[in-house]
């Protein structure tokens, strides 16, 4: 793995000390990982690729700056963290971690799924590497 990972046990506990931690209801994670499978293979059926044993990683460091601070702006929003690795990530590497901080879980969940579609749709670059 390229980059240390974040604890988020510590990302937690700075959460509750944020000034907007009064806000905050509900705090969720999304810890994305390095699979086996392919991404075709997953999400449209196509069979027959291998299985993946690394991924080329990188991303768009602005446009994920832009991303969170969008994201602090959307209804109930008051905390967002992000951590993106780089490099060759093997399987079962840790590609991304998100935070997320919110006074309901409905705002919580919503704003977890959207930063993170953002992320994966839009600013990284992933190229699966076949066993």
């Amino acid at each position: 793995m390229a980059k240390q990972e974040p604890s988020i046990d510590q990302w937690l506990a700075e959460a509750k000390t944020d000034p907007q931690a009064a806000q905050c209801g509900m705090y969720l994670t999304h810890n994305g990982v390095t699979r086996a499978t392919p991404k075709k293979q997953v999400r449209e059926g196509v069979e027959g690729l291998g299985e993946v044993k690394a991924v080329e990683f990188s991303y768009d460091a602005e446009g994920v700056e832009a991303a969170i601070a969008e994201a602090l702006t959307w209804e109930g929003v008051y905390y967002v963290r992000v951590w993106l690795n780089e490099g060759v990530l093997n399987v079962g590497d840790s590609i991304m971690y998100v935070l997320i901080g919110a006074d309901i879980r409905p705002h919580c969940i919503d704003a977890l799924q959207n930063l993170v579609g953002k992320i994966k749709n839009d600013l990284v670059v992933e190229k699966e590497i076949y066993a």
